[in-house]
């Protein structure tokens, strides 16, 4: 049985899928888990399609571990545990620049040019292209192909993209990219398939984990979307600021004598909900906290997804449906009653009952807005991308 693996690596942790690629059908589900507190004690969980445990793995702490051991461990694992016929990897790249905007085989020019552009999303980028290099030293004769979370919002209009600096920059790649593509995509699919008219006409999904945005799609095209430049911009999200004034970092640097990696290091990775509560990225433990703070951290994330959904509402002309997404949007039922209160003047009204269930649809049958819940599979899109490439691929 040919078999795609799809990685997803962070800089603690690395997600996979293995796929079965039965050739014209659709790739489906063999295998799937994670490696988490890489750098502490390294735990790696692997369950097959049914949800029963194919490996169970703890390591114990050692700083001479790294992510390519690991993944060479996976693999053996994956090859033992499954099968040995794998033919295929594919990646999430958060950032594929100007140029790419399709899913890419890998090779040497790609990984210099994707190399240049961890500047741009230094919490994803170079762990995307460590995993690449690592596959690439371990099994050289595999296909590898990158899957970029930019790409989907390649085809928004020139306004939507722009950013307003001088032209000179905007030419040399200095614009809005947006991020979570891959998980919109699968959005988008997945509403051509409940919706096939339409595809969900004028839709707003909301990707709402650690990492947080929003996307504006009109008949499954992405319109605007809240994340720019870098996957800093936008919604408050775990560790990350969102939307701040450029004078604030520009404070910062001039008044606060901070350097800029102190300051790259305080937007990034001590903001967000983690910062403003002072205890905690995590949702969960915030919704279960009473402290003040935790409670303010809260209503600073609904504020910014309902302020900006608002906006993008104006980006569409109006508004269809709504999609929860992602650890949050799936998870948390708090937060989807207080996002859609704030936007009642949408026309948006959830059945309480639906919504706690957290049923594939939420809203009230008298809301003017669709409301649902879509638990979002980007590498099953990664998976889908590499087998075309795969068919793609001259015969020996």
């Amino acid at each position: 049985m040919a078999e795609i693996l799809c990685l997803n690596a962070g800089s603690s942790s690395l997600k996979f899928a293995l796929y079965a690629e039965p050739g014209t059908d659709e790739p489906s589900l063999l295998a799937s888990g994670k490696i988490e507190n890489i750098g502490l004690e390294p735990h790696l969980i692997a369950r097959d399609a049914k949800g029963d445990v194919l490996a169970d793995r703890r390591w114990t702490k050692d700083v001479t571990i790294t992510h390519e051991t690991l993944l060479k461990d996976l693999l053996r694992e994956i090859e033992a545990s499954v099968g040995e016929d794998l033919i295929a990897v594919g990646h999430r790249i958060v950032h594929g620049g100007a140029d790419y905007s399709a899913p890419a085989r890998v090779d040497a020019p790609l990984l210099a040019a994707l190399e240049a552009l961890c500047p741009l999303a230094p919490l994803h980028q170079p762990h995307n292209l460590a995993a690449v290099r690592a596959v690439s030293r371990l099994r050289p004769a595999l296909l590898q192909v990158a899957c970029f979370d930019t790409g989907f919002h390649h085809g928004q209009p020139p306004v939507a993209t722009r950013l307003a600096l001088p032209r000179a920059l905007g030419e040399e790649g200095m614009r809005r990219y947006g991020f979570h593509g891959i998980s919109y995509e699968y959005i988008a699919r997945q509403l051509r398939l409940i919706d096939p008219d339409t595809g969900g006409g004028r839709t707003i999904a909301a990707h709402l984990g650690n990492g947080a945005s929003l996307c504006a799609m009109d008949g499954g095209r992405s319109i605007d979307t809240t994340m720019g430049f870098t996957a800093l911009d936008g919604l408050v999200m775990g560790t990350r600021c969102g939307a701040l004034d450029p004078g604030a970092a520009l404070y910062l640097l001039q008044q606060r004598g901070m350097t800029a990696r102190e300051v790259e290091h305080l937007l990034y990775s001590e903001s967000g909900l983690l910062g403003v509560s002072g205890t905690s990225s995590d949702m969960r433990a915030l919704l279960g906290s009473e402290t003040p703070a935790a409670g303010e951290a809260i209503d600073l994330f609904v504020w910014q997804i309902a302020r900006q959904a608002g906006a993008l509402a104006s980006s569409l002309g109006g508004l269809d449906s709504f999609v929860f997404t992602a650890g949050i949007g799936e998870n948390a039922p708090e937060i989807r009653a207080r996002v859609a209160d704030r936007l009642r003047w949408l026309g948006v009204a959830l059945d309480t009952d639906a919504n706690l269930r957290g049923a594939s649809v939420i809203s009230a049958p008298f809301s003017r807005v669709t409301v649902r819940i879509i638990p979002t599979d980007e590498e099953w899109m990664i998976a889908i991308h590499t087998a075309d490439l795969l068919r793609e691929e001259p015969k020996p």
